[in-house]
């Protein structure tokens, strides 16, 4: 026989504290360092930091040191681990409370009148933010207008982004590097930097567009064997398509996207 007073799962005692709680929705959006957190929240640096440490023992979220400043730390939350526990919890009470991803495919949404159109940038635009690009694309089935540009671009596309999507069934082909003054005048739903030292510089555009910001590791900058910087963008490459995948029902929920 079941204990009548079986405890509730730990994800739900972690994420029911209000400072928890809007901390988890700050670091669902984007990456952030404590003091952007003190900035949004308007709360005491101290009591953010606690309830970080919280959250980290609960591994519900990250930190990851700057590559732009190791002193500076960027929080982010990790979405698939909260997912899963949040399954959990579910079925803990019945199996029919949450609909399986499946099933929630299957629900219709009016399809928008304007596409999305989504900016990422780094420093070069030769590795993740062209990876990012072309797995929005593909992700989203094309559904997504997708678009990457770097502060000083590189001369040509790093061949192990190029390579590394072609594993996936991407074509990067026709991609090059292309300077952020392009598209600085367009308009986008949301500018996604995928570059720490970019996120300190980030320029502005029309419409005040949502910025989200992801602290990635550069894969370029790996050390050691070719296996080893093949593997340094196979990561990266699973990293930004979790992301992504994270990503696109947000859109779906607050811009009435119907994605495939």
């Amino acid at each position: 026989m079941e204990n009548a007073l079986a405890p509730p799962p730990s994800l739900l005692k972690l994420v029911a504290h209000e400072v928890r709680w809007n901390l988890l929705r700050c670091l669902a959006r984007s990456d952030y360092r404590v003091q952007d957190l003190v900035d949004r929240l308007q709360l005491p640096q101290n009591l953010i930091s606690y309830h970080l440490k919280l959250l980290r023992q609960g591994q519900l979220v990250r930190e990851r040191h700057s590559s732009a400043d190791e002193r500076e730390v960027f929080y982010r939350l990790e979405v698939e681990q909260l997912q899963q526990l949040y399954w959990q919890a579910g079925d803990m009470l019945h199996p029919a409370i949450t609909l399986s991803p499946e099933q929630a495919l299957t629900k219709k949404k009016q399809r928008p009148h304007q596409p999305l159109r989504i900016l990422f940038l780094c420093t070069e635009n030769s590795a993740r933010s062209q990876m990012a690009e072309a797995l929005l694309r593909h992700l989203s089935h094309g559904m997504v207008e997708a678009f990457s540009v770097g502060s000083t671009p590189a001369e040509q596309i790093h061949p192990q982004a190029r390579q590394c999507m072609e594993r996936m069934g991407i074509d990067m082909s026709l991609a090059v590097p292309k300077h952020l003054d392009l598209f600085q005048s367009e308009r986008f739903d949301a500018i996604i930097t995928v570059c720490d030292s970019l996120h300190e510089v980030c320029p502005t555009f029309p419409g005040d567009p949502e910025r989200i910001h992801w602290s990635v590791p550069d894969p370029a900058r790996t050390q050691g064997t070719e296996e080893q910087v093949r593997a340094a963008f196979e990561q990266t490459a699973l990293q930004l398509t979790t992301r992504l995948r994270f990503l696109l029902p947000l859109l779906e929920r607050e811009k009435g996207l119907v994605l495939p």
